[in-house]
């Protein structure tokens, strides 16, 4: 059995299509009640792996196990336990919201009356009450995403499958998908993302697997994630040309390590281990010896910066990345 803390656990999963391997020796390990991002370049896998734990194709070799079930010798107890929204929307224009969340209801079995139960509370879960007798082609793309996702919550599934789930949408519509993911795991679901979008792993994700060439090589929280690729970094910019050299000698003073200059833009560059020490420190002796500074604080990585690097050809090695 899955150990009880995790809910979604994947060993070694590897598959081929046509003597390519489109997953090699996958593992992955997802606490209850989590949002848990699978992030890799186009073609590294991430779909296959989904697609797998959600038992619509069959590993050639490894072992996983959904909600305590495997994937393999008990697909229908994983897909009663499961939901899955991909990247098109399923809900039909010719009914209502309700009339979508009600015959989504009857498909899973359930009585008329719990049908129609269910898709109230839904409708109200995902903030649709309002719009609850309107077609979805008369929604937004954020409004028309909420509604495929509250079809999905049909059952109240211990996991949900979220593949790319606002590709397309705009930056509205993004923000309403986010707040249903949370709510999502308020209600105690766990959640698999894959995106392409970094922010949003960076705002919904308790942890990321980097996926790259069929292997999950790199498994750290997002900020885990952006540390590896340096500490912050503390930037000032002089408000006078003949005031660089004097400040990049008070940096190296106080840091104690010589921050890099750039000329044309009158700035000055430094990593430091303990960002907020080091500003405050800066600063106040920037203060006291009376320079003008155009710009002074502190640059973290962001997570798009830590992808690239971990995921480009001079990146760190699989082993290093460990």
């Amino acid at each position: 059995m899955v150990p009880p803390d995790l809910a979604v656990e994947a060993l070694g999963l590897t598959k081929r299509y046509k003597g390519k391997a489109a997953l090699e020796g996958v593992d992955l390990a997802v606490p209850r009640g989590t949002v848990h991002g699978l992030l890799g370049p186009n073609g590294a896998g991430k779909t296959t792996a989904v697609r797998i734990l959600a038992t619509l194709t069959d590993p050639d070799a490894g072992q996983a196990r959904v909600a305590g079930y495997d994937v393999a010798a008990q697909p229908r107890e994983v897909r009663r336990s499961i939901g899955l929204t991909g990247q098109q929307t399923a809900v039909d224009d010719l009914m209502t919201a309700r009339q979508n969340l009600t015959m989504f209801g009857r498909l899973f079995r359930l009585s008329k009356a719990d049908a129609q139960r269910r898709a109230d509370e839904l409708l109200e879960v995902f903030g649709l009450t309002g719009s609850a007798d309107r077609s979805p082609k008369k929604f937004s793309g954020g409004m028309r995403r909420r509604l495929d996702l509250a079809a999905s919550m049909i059952l109240a599934p211990q996991v949900m499958f979220l593949d790319e789930p606002t590709t397309g949408l705009d930056p509205a519509g993004r923000r309403e998908v986010w707040e249903s993911v949370r709510n999502l795991t308020i209600q105690g679901t766990t959640v698999l993302l894959t995106t392409h979008y970094l922010d949003e792993a960076d705002k919904l994700c308790d942890r990321i697997s980097v996926i790259d060439q069929g292997r999950n090589f790199i498994e750290d929280t997002p900020s885990g994630l952006k540390r590896r690729i340096g500490d912050e970094r503390l930037e000032v910019v002089a408000a006078e040309p003949g005031d660089l050299v004097r400040l990049q000698e008070l940096i190296t003073r106080v840091v104690d390590v010589e921050p890099s200059a750039d000329e044309a833009e009158g700035s000055l560059s430094v990593s430091v281990p303990d960002g907020v020490a080091a500003l405050t420190a800066v600063a106040a002796e920037i203060r006291t010896l009376g320079i003008d500074v155009a710009d002074i604080g502190l640059r973290r990585p962001t997570l798009d910066e830590a992808f690239l690097h971990l995921t480009s050809d001079a990146g760190p090695t699989r082993q290093e990345a460990r």
